[in-house]
């Protein structure tokens, strides 16, 4: 799977899965725009690249619609078009449903939900002038499945999954494919330090690593992938189709 030809926008690119990402399709030769709040991790993510040639950083708050005009106009300008979309920008709250606050409440929804309608819709724009693309939304298996006390981030991801196929008949007529991805437990700071029993529940008998997540996004948008459009992938080492009861 080669991307020599294909530019490519990953937002929240400063860390974690995002930076997973960005060195994946770095590594298969695409030039990749990493848009995220977090300015200062941005450009020292950029330093330690080999390719980094291949690489600009926009500070970006996917919360403003102003910014993600910006970012998308800045991409079209320095490399002529936009190719992949990545929607992984995101945040999470864990917080008592008796104490989360509106503020709060839409502060999750607007930086997880909104911001891939609004990156998705501004960059089909620029999509379908060159003929199509892909678009890669990340959900999460808290979209159908949660802990307590998740009720804003479990609502912004379910939403991304039913948004993703929304957008997949929207934009069909422009040959702009849009899936989701649902990651499971990514560990994206400490794997080394994880437990014997962490990777021994799962079904993969390990868990999960950003790179498994990068990959899953290379394969959703090759060209020769074209045919899947509007589904959502579960990457979680196989732990949704566990039934686990506490004894």
């Amino acid at each position: 799977m080669a991307f020599f030809d294909k530019v490519v926008v990953v937002t929240g690119a400063s860390n974690g899965i995002g930076k997973g990402i960005v060195k994946a399709y770095l590594e298969k030769g695409a030039k990749v725009v990493l848009a995220d709040i977090d300015e200062a991790a941005g450009k020292a993510f950029i330093e330690e690249l080999e390719n980094a040639d291949q690489a600009i950083f926009v500070k970006t708050d996917v919360r403003k619609e102003a910014d993600i005009l910006a970012l998308l106009k800045k991409t079209v300008d320095i490399y002529g078009q936009i190719d992949i979309l990545i929607n992984n920008a995101g945040k999470g709250l864990f917080k008592s449903v008796y104490d989360v606050t509106i503020e709060e409440w839409d502060d999750v929804l607007n930086t997880n939900l909104r911001s891939a309608f609004l990156c998705s819709r501004e960059a089909a724009k620029y999509m379908r002038e060159t003929k199509g693309g892909a678009i890669v939304n990340i959900s999460s298996t808290r979209a159908y499945m949660s802990e307590a006390n998740t009720e804003s981030y479990s609502a912004s991801k379910g939403g991304i999954m039913a948004i993703t196929h929304a957008l997949a008949n929207s934009l069909a007529g422009d040959h702009i494919t849009v899936n989701s991805i649902s990651p499971g437990w990514i560990e994206t700071k400490h794997y080394e330090e994880l437990r014997e029993i962490d990777h021994e529940q799962h079904l993969s008998k390990r868990v999960g690593k950003p790179e498994d997540i990068a990959r899953a996004c290379l394969f959703l948008t090759n060209k020769e992938n074209d045919f899947i459009t509007g589904t959502n992938l579960t990457v979680d080492g196989g732990m949704t189709v566990k039934m686990i009861y506490e004894e």
